[in-house]
């Protein structure tokens, strides 16, 4: 007969892992780049609320002082002053915008998906470079050169197409009118928006226009069904962005423009509504006291223009955030 004992097993400790010697500065990396991005993020916060700080502390004279004192020292009620310069902004940067984004589309598609290698990197190098080119540049050029040349055009439009409201009215003879100026700023921002819709552009997956391709689609259709889809929230970006330069834009259109405060439709008068940009550019130098303070109050209109234009922008890229092309 077997007898069996039972022996007590002996549980022997697992060593601990030997911690490798470089990660404690792996971790110290990873403190210092996170100390370093949080910091970042604060301190665009801080700036930002800074800059609304002050230009409500220094607005607050002219949005809270009655009407009758503006006007008894002839600056006018804030209001009536700033809804003219603000519907200008507007005006012009959305003649601009309805210029520069089918032209700059269109560039981003042929540098990215029609132009040879070649001709492609070329043409990016000389877009890039506009972007580069001084605002004042842009303003001599469209006061000496662009409103002589598009002056018979204007009368032309006038006279044929006179009965649509943004072509009416008394064309003026020099040129120099709201949409000059629009085309001065598209031109400005169509090197902004064709760079980024460019580079998106040349994100798609390879896979996807392969596909399409591959399903007897031509080059046009996998464009349109594969390329377009997928940059749709860049293109949204780069537009907005855009939109972002039109509307701060100062010296070109004040170099460019007459303007007056007035809110009209038409396009081809002498007679146009100012940007706030420009009107502060133009009357800050000689300001004083309550003057300066009404200036102010038009910079945080536009500041809250801006805000108001980039937030409607995030909105609607969030809609396509997930998008991958794929569905």
């Amino acid at each position: 007969m077997a007898i069996v004992t039972q022996s007590t097993r002996e549980v022997t400790p697992t060593p601990a892992p030997v911690q490798s010697a470089r990660s404690p500065r792996r971790r110290i990396g990873d403190r210092v780049f996170s100390a370093l991005a949080t910091g970042s993020g604060i301190i665009i916060l801080v700036i930002l609320a800074m800059v609304a700080g002050f230009l409500l502390m220094q607005a607050l004279p002219a949005l809270t002082t009655s009407p009758a004192e503006l006007e008894a020292k002839g600056y006018g009620p804030f209001w009536s002053w700033i809804l003219p310069f603000a519907w200008g902004t507007v005006w012009a940067s959305f003649w601009a915008l309805l210029m520069a984004v089918p032209v700059s589309i269109g560039i981003a598609l042929f540098i990215s998906h029609y132009a040879p290698r070649r001709l492609a990197s070329g043409l990016g190098y000389v877009i890039d470079l506009l972007a580069a080119v001084p605002s004042v540049v842009f303003g001599l050029w469209g006061i000496i050169v662009l409103a002589p040349a598009a002056n018979p055009l204007y009368l032309w439009l006038n006279v044929h197409l006179g009965w649509i409201p943004f072509f009416s009215g008394q064309a003026s003879g020099t040129g120099r009118n709201l949409l000059t100026a629009s085309i001065v700023l598209a031109v400005m921002i169509l090197p902004i928006i064709t760079s980024l819709c460019r580079e998106v552009f040349l994100q798609t997956p390879v896979l996807h226009e392969e596909a399409a391709l591959a399903l007897g689609a031509t080059r046009w259709e996998m464009i349109r069904m594969s390329v377009l889809p997928f940059a749709r929230a860049g293109i949204v970006s780069s537009v907005m962005l855009g939109l972002g330069r039109a509307l701060g834009e100062t010296m070109a259109v004040a170099m460019v423009l007459s303007g007056a405060p007035v809110i009209t439709l038409e396009i081809l008068t002498s007679q146009n509504p100012n940007t706030i940009a420009a009107v502060i550019a133009q009357n800050f130098p000689e300001a004083y006291g309550l003057k300066t303070n009404q200036l102010i109050a038009g910079g945080l209109a536009l500041f809250v223009i801006t805000l108001l234009v980039n937030s409607g922008a995030r909105l609607i890229m969030s809609r396509y955030k997930e998008f991958s092309g794929a569905n």
